[in-house]
């Protein structure tokens, strides 16, 4: 099957919010990795989107009970580099059928993103049940998702996008879905600064949001 749903259950249901991580600083990749995990999220997207991002998966890889996922994956090339660098899952910002169909190619499981019916329907008849609902806010929100809960019953969303903590709320009080993607703890203010207590206590209060 395109996505091995347990496991991708097993994954997403762990916490309630997954840092959406945009890092290319090797060096403080693991300091970074060890404040969210000491703060309660274990799950680590890191995008794909800075030069060294392959090298800073790698690193946080390496803390213990981190669960380190790759970002803003587009093409075969990424999911495989994902893999190499030792992630667990994968997510994607769209669910071209070329990408689903090259994530069979890959053992990690992949979180494709869609923003209609249609594109959700799309990745459900190739075997996907969970979906990123991308992006979030700009799509409409929380009243969308809720709306989708009806006609797609069968299908469990990751909403990532403009969400904040109080809108993180909103979204895990929704029954189709199972965490929320979110940046706002991992500023980039903290992260230039050094203060990775402050992260760690971002995480702390991010990881007592109810599901």
């Amino acid at each position: 099957m395109a996505q091995d749903a347990q496991r991708l259950k097993t994954i997403l249901s762990s916490a309630p919010v997954v840092p959406v991580i945009v890092h290319d600083d090797v060096s403080t990749a693991r300091a970074l990795a060890e404040a969210l995990v000491a703060g309660g999220l274990a799950n680590l997207e890191v995008t794909l989107r800075t030069p060294n991002a392959l090298k800073v998966m790698a690193e946080m890889a390496k803390v213990p009970g981190a669960v380190v996922g790759s970002g803003t994956c587009r093409k075969l090339d990424d999911l495989k580099a994902s893999e190499d660098a030792g992630c667990q899952f994968m997510v994607s910002p769209g669910a071209p059928v070329k990408l689903l169909e090259a994530a069979e190619q890959v053992s990690i499981p992949l979180l494709p993103g869609i923003a209609s019916p249609t594109e959700a329907m799309t990745a459900s008849l190739m075997g996907y049940a969970y979906l990123k609902f991308f992006p979030a806010e700009a799509m409409g929100g929380a009243p969308v998702l809720k709306s989708f809960a009806s006609p797609l019953p069968d299908l469990t969303f990751c909403p990532t996008g403009g969400i904040d903590i109080e809108k993180a709320k909103t979204y895990l009080a929704l029954p189709n879905v199972i965490c929320v993607g979110g940046s706002w703890v991992v500023p980039d203010a903290a992260i230039k600064a050094g203060d990775f207590d402050k992260i760690q206590k971002l995480a702390a209060g991010a990881a007592t949001l109810k599901g």
